[in-house]
């Protein structure tokens, strides 16, 4: 448009506004009013203005998310029918968790689309086996599949290696990437950091830290996935996940991978609640637009009941719906990069990079992600932040609304538990104290339980 409605109006430089905020502050000091500090360490300013905006150079893809449903496989049949009924019902992606070495993969496939249905599977085992079973149906197939294998993320969370019949995990990984080139292989669990209670700063690093132990083990030769868990820090968590394509994009160039790298979102489970549980969907809600706009990949909501009910059709159909909303109503799939040109979230893209990429170089300096992981340095530093924040909800300075604010005295729900909500002990040999992923309001919770007729 060649007529500029405001070239009337001179431009207010961004010292301007600051000059016209501190005379309107009336003496008060504008960094202490209107400056806060985030347990990242980012000092974030009350406005951001154009004269001072920086440009990440990002690029997202809001218009091609897919929605994921996760499917526990137990019952093979039962698990064929929720995956054909998940994808009648709007499911774009198939995510199947299988313990069961002996699960019959062909079966569990054969009637998906595969030519339109992404499938990812985690596995509770490592197998050349299973793997070649997978990679003989995507050979047959023109199939997008994600094998999610990480022997690092399963020892960061159980504490021992997977069992294999070659030496130790990573030689099987490298037997499977030179038998197998359909498949994409590797995955890193970054959900465990979060969900542990772990800054954006070292999700971003760890996650990067992690992934640098496989480019140093083996040639990545297909496209690497990531699963990402997503918090309520709305702005924040889309900039943690802008950041992160941007670090992956410079640590593959070193190790001369050219690939983009799969995100895989979750909302997370550290800010969730048994009590007042349909609060739940409006913070997964905000968690799914975030990862939307972030630009992960593909998205998988978390039902609203999951941690306190069994999988069940009403609890999945509430979380796909969500999704579905967001995609056919709300339209945000419309429009790629959707975040830039945010002068707030380019600001926080930049920050949380620079703050991760130092902290990745400390990591490296000192041996690496592993050797760290064994040495507890990892576990430890999680559990200072998780510390920390635990600290701020327990005085009611991080608020869960229905939990430690405003909560429902008339709740009930010694009576609702399918499912065991809090931490689980389960006392076993480990080689390495593994990292234990812990809500917030567990403490909470198991009082109110306890005091419940």
């Amino acid at each position: 448009m060649d007529n500029n409605l405001f070239k009337e109006f001179e431009p207010v430089s961004s010292k301007q506004w600051k000059q016209q905020i501190q005379y309107e502050l009336k003496g008060a000091d504008y960094n202490e009013t209107l400056v806060w500090k985030s347990p990242e360490d980012i000092q974030v300013r009350p406005f951001y203005h154009f004269d001072e905006a920086i440009s990440t150079n990002v690029t997202t893809k809001a218009t091609t998310f897919k929605i994921a449903q996760a499917i526990f496989v137990f019952d093979l049949d039962k698990s064929i029918a929720r995956a054909k009924d998940s994808i009648e019902r709007g499911a774009e992606s198939i995510i199947f968790y299988i313990d069961n070495e002996q699960t019959d993969v062909e079966k569990l496939l054969q009637n998906i689309p595969l030519k339109q249905i992404e499938i990812q599977f985690n596995l509770g085992f490592l197998s050349v086996d299973f793997i070649s079973k997978i990679e003989s149906i995507c050979n047959n197939l023109d199939a997008t599949v994600f094998c999610n294998l990480d022997p690092i993320g399963h020892v960061a969370k159980e504490g021992n290696w997977f069992t294999s019949d070659e030496k130790d995990n990573f030689e099987t990984l490298e037997k499977m990437s030179n038998t197998f080139k359909k498949s994409n292989l590797i995955s890193i669990d970054m959900r465990l950091y979060q969900n542990a209670g772990a800054t954006m700063v070292q999700q971003l690093a760890y996650g990067l830290a992690h992934a640098t132990e496989y480019f140093n083990i083996m040639p990545i030769k297909s496209q690497m996935s990531f699963q990402v868990a997503v918090g309520s820090n709305y702005f924040f968590e889309i900039a943690k996940l802008r950041a992160f394509r941007l670090l992956f994009a410079k640590v593959a160039k070193e190790f001369d991978h050219e690939l983009d790298c799969q995100i895989t979102a979750t909302p997370s489970k550290r800010n969730k609640t048994i009590y007042d549980y349909n609060v739940n969907m409006l913070r997964t809600t905000s968690e799914c637009m975030s990862a939307i706009f972030g630009g992960a990949n593909t998205i998988c909501n978390l039902p609203y009941d999951a941690l306190y009910h069994k999988d069940n059709e009403f609890g999945d159909r509430i979380a796909r719906n969500q999704l579905l909303i967001l995609k056919n109503e709300s339209y945000f799939d419309k429009v790629d990069n959707p975040a830039e040109g945010s002068y707030y979230i380019e600001s926080l893209t930049q920050q949380l990079a620079e703050k991760a990429l130092v902290l990745l170089k400390d990591i490296e300096t000192n041996g690496g992600f592993l050797k760290q992981l064994k040495e507890g340095t990892i576990k430890r530093k999680i559990q200072e932040s998780a510390d920390s924040e635990q600290n701020a909800f327990d005085e009611g300075k991080e608020i869960l609304l229905g939990s430690n604010k405003y909560p429902n005295k008339n709740d009930k729900m010694k009576h609702e538990l399918e499912l065991y909500p809090f931490v689980k002990i389960k006392p076993r040999k480990t080689l390495i104290t593994p990292i234990i992923e812990k809500r917030l309001a567990e403490s909470y919770e198991q009082d109110r339980l306890s005091t419940e007729a």
